[in-house]
């Protein structure tokens, strides 16, 4: 199983649940980390779409810290030959606003990109965004996991873990996300019966004229019409 796979198993067992934004879409994509505002329409009264247009006409994160959050939105959830990226779905777009909209949220997040900043430095001289692929890479390594033995990173796993967690209730709300997962929602399609195997067990069968009548897949579009007594006349 690849670590995308993993990711969505993570989000669909556990991850996410209670902050799930309802209603909001995306759609497109952006390699901005600032063009891609989510769009909330659905589900909203009146005042709550007035709060959050007035949520998504600020910004919470400075440009640096946004910079960092898309660099690190694209680690967890890269694009791969089907899907495109956290960043190409709006993902740090979503990430401002939810830490505006759920303040709680704020000081770990802001904290935590801190955290990331100063052990960039300590280790390369470069803050987290200015480092080589590799180099955030070793630091990213080193807080991806809680089970992780290196001294000095709670901090930093508690972060991540907080962060990822984000991450993935953003991509995944999202139209790209939404067809990553394979995701299909309440669609038409064609029902010609219940099958023949579980009509024997249960030891019934359909009427033929009854069947040829509503199970035709010829004739599925018609509207059925009765006669007085209740009788199926087309």
């Amino acid at each position: 199983m690849d670590r995308r796979e993993s990711l969505k198993l993570f989000l669909l067992g556990t991850a996410g649940t209670g902050l799930a934004l309802s209603g909001c879409k995306t759609e497109g994509s952006s390699s901005s980390a600032v063009d891609a505002v989510p769009e909330l329409t659905i589900g909203r009264t009146a005042e709550e779409l007035e709060r959050d247009q007035a949520l998504l006409s600020k910004r919470f994160f400075s440009a640096h810290e946004l910079e960092t959050v898309a660099v690190l939105c694209d680690i967890v959830l890269p694009a791969d030959e089907v899907s495109g990226s956290a960043t190409n779905a709006g993902v740090p777009a979503f990430i401002d606003f939810i830490v505006q909209d759920m303040t709680h949220h704020q000081t770990p997040i802001r904290g935590g990109l801190a955290w990331l900043d100063q052990e960039s430095l300590g280790r390369f001289e470069k803050t987290f965004a200015a480092l080589s692929d590799a180099e955030q890479l070793l630091i990213v390594d080193d807080i991806a996991f809680e089970e992780s033995d290196k001294p000095g990173m709670e901090a930093g796993i508690k972060f991540f873990e907080r962060f990822r967690n984000l991450v993935l209730t953003g991509f995944y709300t999202t139209e790209i996300g939404l067809k990553d997962l394979g995701y299909v929602g309440n669609s038409p399609n064609d029902w010609d019966g219940v099958p023949e195997e579980v009509l024997r067990q249960h030891g019934v069968e359909y009427d033929p004229e009854w069947i040829a009548k509503c199970v035709n897949p010829e004739t599925r579009a018609n509207i059925a019409k009765w006669d007085d007594d209740g009788n199926l006349m087309t």
